[in-house]
């Protein structure tokens, strides 16, 4: 029992001694925070879309610090069925923060939307990137509760439960993505100006949304 709870804390806390250690004291529930809340205060100081595409910068670097911490999660393999469960979890709210980036990135250079549907749309964004970190936030602190008060099994039916929570909501920011691109398709057909908006997001062959 001793035995998994400290493989899963271990998980929780950058897989020590399995990824490099620059990434050890990094709390993943934060760098989610993070990115939100830089991205929020961006879009409540700005004034016009340029603005934001000016400061967006800052949002960027945040982001780029994480995709480092992500990549090498992803880059560990030699781990047991309970440990990887937990790294799996951290890695859907690295795909959740990877989705708003990349994606209100492009949007910030379209112009079927205006400056306040763009800042409705990073309201959202903001809301559903915090709601993926308090759900990681749960598995820490199943994973740092005292051995004596939860069992192995226990743990486990929390973290099997607040991943599965994960996936559904990342698949709901790949909704609340797809939705508001397509309403920038419907402006782009109606104006017949399509060829920027595939320029920007891609064609259908080649569209992730």
């Amino acid at each position: 029992m001793k035995k998994s709870v400290i493989i899963l804390s271990i998980a929780l806390t950058s897989l020590a001694g399995q990824v490099k250690a620059q990434f050890v004291t990094i709390d993943p529930a934060n760098i989610a925070t993070s990115i939100a809340n830089t991205a929020s205060e961006i879009i409540q100081t700005s004034a016009t879309v340029s603005n934001v595409i000016t400061n967006w910068k800052e949002v960027q670097k945040v982001y780029n610090q994480a995709k480092d911490y992500y990549d090498a999660l992803k880059a560990v393999h030699n781990l047991v069925r309970d440990a990887k469960k937990v790294r799996d979890a951290i890695l859907l709210t690295g795909e959740i923060g990877d989705i708003y980036v990349n994606s209100f990135q492009k949007m910030l250079s379209d112009t079927n939307y205006s400056f306040e549907e763009l800042s409705a749309i990073s309201s959202g964004y903001t809301f559903l990137l915090l709601e993926g970190a308090n759900m990681l936030q749960e598995i820490r602190e199943v994973v740092n509760v005292n051995g004596l008060s939860m069992t192995d099994a226990e743990r486990m039916t929390i973290v099997n439960t607040v991943y599965d929570k994960l996936l559904r909501h990342r698949n709901l920011v790949q909704y609340y993505t797809r939705k508001h691109i397509q309403v920038s398709y419907v402006r782009a057909s109606r104006s017949n100006d399509t060829a920027k908006f595939f320029e920007l997001y891609g064609n259908s062959e080649e569209k992730y949304w």
